[in-house]
């Protein structure tokens, strides 16, 4: 018979994909799935599914802590985005469509309009296909109560459902191009790829440099990355693709390899229609060592002043 903690280490994937679904943060997904184990490594008795009673306290942990969450995101400086997300680590051949849309920036912005209750019923049920019975004691409600949550969520998501490029590797072949134009500084090349209407938005947290409420227009758009993209090269910057939320996007990082920003593309008609770029640094830490952004943006201001 396995141990407890094999068990668990068996469903930790899982465990954290729930909890970073619900509550859009790589860190306390894992402080939730943290704290999942501690009480189930202390339950005096063995449940009879271990999935589905490490699904209901992992759930139920979330719950509560995305109640405390949008108390401060309401406050928070400037667009907020989830703390970008590299690598998901549960897979489900099954279900890998709705796995990857779900993850996506634009799923998790939407699903922020959703109560906490209504998002985790989402997520069990939509994403990850369990059963009303499941569901219900997963969030403590009847099944009754839940499908009218789940009615409701469905109702929400689908008003705004964002809309991908269907073909992923034409996607990815897009993004190829878009980020190796970066890389050579090839505007022209840059302004090509962009939908005529793009939005460019970066969340800074009042903590980096940011743009407002973003840059609309291939125009405006191209404006900013001919400001960018050449002192960004010049103080040795680097552009490492790398898909982000589970869509095409980069790390970005400075010549000692500390990430500046993260970028995540939605593309569509063989356009990149929207860059959402994450600078707040206290949403980049579990990817390593962060870059001072201040500190870059004077550095690459100092490598342009040359060419002014």
């Amino acid at each position: 018979m396995s141990t407890r903690s094999e068990e668990f280490e068996e469903l930790r994937p899982l465990l954290f994909s729930i909890a970073y679904r619900i509550l859009g943060s790589v860190s306390e997904a894992e402080d939730a799935v943290q704290e999942t184990w501690l009480r189930f490594s202390v339950s005096p008795t063995r449940p009879t599914s271990v999935k589905a009673f490490l699904s209901a306290v992992v759930t139920r942990i979330s719950i509560n802590v995305l109640r405390s969450a949008r108390v401060r995101r309401e406050e928070y400086v400037g667009p907020w985005f989830p703390e970008p997300l590299l690598t998901d680590p549960y897979q489900d051949p099954a279900r890998s469509a709705e796995l990857a849309d779900s993850v996506s920036m634009a799923a998790l912005l939407l699903l922020e309009r959703l109560s906490p209750l209504e998002r985790a019923v989402f997520v069990l049920r939509e994403v990850f296909g369990f059963d009303f019975p499941e569901v219900a004691s997963a969030v403590g409600r009847s099944e009754a109560a839940c499908r009218q949550l789940a009615v409701r969520a469905r109702r929400h998501m689908a008003t705004g459902r964002p809309r991908f490029e269907a073909d992923r590797r034409e996607r990815q072949r897009l993004a190829e191009r878009f980020f190796d134009a970066f890389r050579d500084g090839d505007l022209d090349g840059l302004r090509e790829l962009l939908a005529a209407d793009v939005h460019l938005v970066a969340d800074g947290g009042g903590k980096t440099p940011q743009w407002g409420t973003g840059i609309i227009g291939a125009d405006n758009v191209t404006r900013l990355f001919a400001a960018l993209v050449p002192p960004f090269a010049r103080i040795g910057g680097v552009v490492e693709p790398h898909e982000v939320n589970g869509q095409p996007g980069a790390i970005f990082r400075d010549r000692d390899g500390k990430v500046v920003n993260t970028w995540a593309l939605d593309i569509l008609d063989g356009r990149v229609q929207t860059i959402r770029t994450v600078i707040n640094p206290d949403k980049l830490g579990h990817m390593g060592p962060v870059a001072d952004a201040w500190a870059v943006l004077r550095e690459a201001n100092e490598a342009r002043r040359p060419t002014d």
